[in-house]
């Protein structure tokens, strides 16, 4: 945990208070800040997204066997 003093306005404050449901400016502010990580590190991801860092075979990679069909089921 750090503590520090911040500077921020009051209407934000106030709507994020508000918006989260939280009880307290400190866990409204956690809340917030976690939100805005989590979605920075999806957007990260998208950005790789055609990028050419991974090659390979993901079925390969995740040792997927190749489906059987059920018995007694009509193929189409």
């Amino acid at each position: 945990m750090k503590r520090t003093n911040l500077v921020l306005p009051a209407d934000v404050l106030e709507e994020t208070l508000r918006l989260s449901g939280e009880r307290t400016y400190s866990k409204a502010v956690t809340r917030a800040l976690e939100d805005f990580v989590r979605r920075a590190k999806a957007r990260k991801i998208l950005e790789l997204r055609g990028s050419g860092l991974w090659r390979g075979e993901l079925a390969e990679m995740r040792g997927d066997q190749p489906r059987t069909k059920r018995a007694g089921r009509a193929s189409s």
